[in-house]
């Protein structure tokens, strides 16, 4: 079954606004590079994903060397996760692709077996939960758009009403590596501790938490 992968990545002068309080704007932006090169290194030990499309209005996001198949799509308006994940959408439905996963580009504790795990299930709508039980952080749709991406407060519920609405069966898969994204100074320290606790995985993530003096 071809799959993409796809990541919304807002412009990194712009992100993570909501960690002002701990660091710079360049920190920032250094920070959220680190977690993107970890996702897409995870994303690239998925043997299931035949692409990862990164949209983003960033010219040089997601182009690691050695990866032919990771595709970055112009995001030329900012209209947040949504809009940009159906831009990758879009794409892939283009392209023939018959499933889409939709994942975030700051949960660098992102682990290829669970993807792997996740993909495998049976049913073709599978939503992922942030770790607060009310968000999103993953969608993994069959076909591409069984229906569109609503991401941000309170979107669990909105995704699975969506779900029930198509017909089709789905699940709700809580994915240990994948409920941990970044946006908040409370969840940059819940990302810190699990790093500081687990055995390798995220080292750009890491390089950049001890550059900025914080546990990992």
């Amino acid at each position: 079954m071809r799959t993409a992968a796809i990541l919304p990545v807002k412009s990194f002068g712009a992100a993570k606004q909501r960690l002002g309080e701990l660091m710079e704007q360049d920190a920032r932006s250094r920070l959220m590079r680190a977690m993107l090169a970890d996702v897409l290194d995870a994303l690239a030990r998925v043997p299931e994903l035949d692409q990862v499309l990164v949209v983003t209005a960033n010219p040089l996001a997601g182009e690691p060397e050695g990866d032919a198949r990771i595709r970055v799509l112009h995001d030329d308006r900012e209209e947040g996760q949504s809009a940009a994940a159906l831009i990758g959408v879009a794409h892939a439905r283009e392209q023939g692709f018959e499933r889409v996963l939709m994942v975030p580009g700051d949960a660098p504790l992102l682990d290829p077996g669970e993807l792997s795990a996740l993909l495998a299930r049976p049913e073709p709508l599978v939503i992922v939960p942030d770790r607060h039980g009310t968000g999103t952080n993953g969608l993994s749709l069959r076909p591409v758009d069984a229906f569109d991406p609503a991401f941000g407060p309170g979107s669990l519920a909105r995704h699975e009403t969506a779900a029930r609405a198509t017909g089709l069966e789905y699940a709700v898969d809580r994915l240990p590596s994948l409920v941990l994204d970044v946006d908040t100074p409370d969840d940059l320290e819940a990302t810190a501790a699990a790093l500081e606790t687990s055995e390798g995985g995220a080292p750009a993530t890491r390089a950049a938490l001890r550059r900025l003096s914080l546990p990992a």
